[in-house]
């Protein structure tokens, strides 16, 4: 309870549970002042209280319900449970390996491909920023006799020619240093002239030096344009497009990406890719290592969950048989059976661990039937196939009252458990109530059959009976092996092993629009309970007969 309220309780702490419903019809929810949700108000009460409606027979014909009635009996249900776990597992893993199986063709032709991309990316052995430095190497090589051509007129009008620029200002340096020594006003003149001549010497002799060096080379020059066509096809196929590398060749697209940087990210992409390809190869081998290891662990919880299953099923038998046989079924026989042999062996080992791994049921190897005989001379047959709801209440009740005993829950809520029940059993039920409140007078209400409506009276009202063991005190302590019992009945012979009654009527109040029902619970006592069971036998008409025959069946029930 703890976990699902998701509060701290100490040993022995009580636990307040706590609804408060507004007139705005908002409402809100605690546990012990904390803020709880409606779910886990819901999963706690489940754990506290177990309600038996006049339907709830129903619940039994389901074979599914029946084996987890009998896995709380057999208190298998953490096995159970853990048998789940693994199978979902395993089913996962299944429904991976089917994914990676039928999509294995596909994986092989991505695999071959990136793997063919990747290779020819890697035969080119590309350096990043070198397309930048083949583009200009390339640009100058083409222009090579231009170059060769121009840069010697300019070297010849500068120095090597006759007249030349730097020969005709050297003279003027010579005549402007004749006329400082006239003028010193002339010296700063004269020094920018000098310093002229001197720095086009220097770049003449730089740009001789440069023309020297100018030699033709055919074979560079190939083997650049075959490197620059390995490139460019390469960032057709895997970079941005041949447009890019020509803009860029051409002086353009400032700022925009290396091609040859592309290429590299999607060679770097491409190893991803094959790297997960290779991996989903590598998980379908995990994922059989890992099947096979859990079908394994599967096999032995199976074998164990079989097996406390079927020796519950023993002991549940006798314990069944006898409260039908109180329960005025004395010639009942009931059984367990099993059919789960299709998937285990006599041993309850996996035959096929794969086959019974895909078994549409998680809840084991197991499937069961509850059979019943209600009458000598006929076969046993499965619940689903009685017809009498009288029986199947019985059978319910008297399920109820043995798993009573082997769970936790202290509270019990019966309503209605007399449907399709004749007052002739109303005396077995009720003491079979009784025993199950620990063998007190059961504590009853009575909801009484005059029902109010519109402020006139109205017979057919039922009969609600409240019982519980040990008083109040004992609702969230009932002493060990006991439970408080609410119930809820037609039948005055089973209202009669109440401890305590309380009627419950409703009432509209009011005119118009303004009329509401309001509902009104009155503890009985002495001689209200009284009248109230004689209502409940005779109708209205009530005589000292009645009174009589009511004070005897108080009497006969304790």
């Amino acid at each position: 309870v703890a976990q699902l309220a998701d509060v701290t309780l100490e040993e022995g702490e009580p636990l307040l549970i706590t609804r408060k419903l507004y007139a705005s019809g908002r409402s809100s929810a605690s546990l012990n002042g904390q803020p709880a949700t409606a779910g886990m108000i819901r999963a706690i009460g489940e754990l506290l209280v177990d309600v038996h409606g006049q339907h709830d027979h129903q619940y039994l014909l389901k074979p599914s319900n029946q084996l987890m009635v009998l896995d709380g009996f057999a208190r298998a249900m953490d096995l159970r449970e853990k048998f789940g776990e693994v199978y979902q597992q395993i089913a996962e893993l299944d429904r991976r390996r089917e994914e990676l199986s039928a999509a294995s063709d596909l994986r092989e032709q991505q695999r071959d491909l990136y793997e063919f991309q990747a290779g020819e990316i890697d035969a080119a052995d590309l350096v990043e920023g070198e397309f930048v430095e083949l583009n200009a190497r390339h640009a100058l090589l083409s222009n090579l006799k231009r170059l060769k051509l121009d840069t010697g007129k300019a070297d010849a009008a500068l120095y090597d020619s006759e007249g030349s620029i730097v020969e005709r200002l050297q003279i003027l340096t010579h005549l402007l240093g004749d006329l400082v020594e006239v003028d010193d006003e002339l010296n700063d003149v004269s020094e920018q002239v000098k310093s002229a001549t001197m720095s086009l010497q220097d770049a003449a002799f730089e740009l001789s030096r440069y023309v020297d060096r100018l030699e033709e080379n055919p074979g560079e020059l190939a083997e650049i344009e075959d490197r620059l066509n390995t490139l460019h096809r390469l960032a057709d196929k895997y970079g941005s497009g041949r447009r890019r590398v020509t803009r860029r060749a051409a002086g353009e697209g400032e700022g925009e990406s290396d091609p040859v940087a592309e290429v590299l990210a999607y060679r770097a992409e491409v190893e991803g890719k094959l790297k997960t390809l290779r991996g989903d190869d590598a998980d379908l081998s995990q994922i059989d290592e890992r099947r096979d290891a859990l079908a394994k662990e599967l096999d032995t919880i199976g074998k164990e969950l079989s097996t406390k299953r079927r020796s519950a099923a023993k002991k549940l038998k006798p314990l069944i048989e006898a409260q039908l046989k109180e329960l005025g079924m004395a010639e009942a026989l009931f059984d367990v059976s099993f059919d789960g042999d299709a998937t285990t062996g006599e041993s309850g080992s996996i035959r096929n661990p794969q086959s019974a791994i895909r078994n549409p049921s998680f809840t084991g190897f197991d499937q069961i039937e509850m059979l019943v005989r209600t009458n000598p001379g006929q076969p046993s047959r499965p619940l689903r196939k009685i017809a009498s709801g009288g029986e199947l209440s019985r059978i319910m009740l008297g399920l109820k009252s043995i798993l009573a005993h082997s769970d936790r829950i202290s509270v019990l809520v019966f309503d209605e458990i007399d449907a399709n029940i004749g007052g002739r059993l109303g005396t077995v039920i009720g003491r079979k109530l009784r025993e199950l409140a620990g063998g007190v007078s059961l504590e009853s209400s009575v909801l009484s059959p005059e029902s109010k409506t519109n402020g006139k009276t109205k017979k057919g009202g039922k009969t609600k009976a409240n019982a519980k063991s040990n008083g109040l005190s004992d609702v969230a302590a009932p002493a060990e092996g006991k439970h408080q019992v609410l119930c809820i009945t037609h039948l005055p012979q089973i209202a009669a092993f109440g401890q305590r009654h309380m009627r419950i009527s409703k009432t509209v109040i009011g005119s118009g629009s303004e009329r509401q029902t309001v509902t009104t619970v009155t503890p009985l006592q002495g001689t209200e309970r009284i009248e109230e069971l004689a209502e409940m036998l005779a109708g209205k008409d009530v005589t000292k007969t009645t009174r009589k025959q009511v004070e005897e069946l108080l009497a006969t029930a304790g």
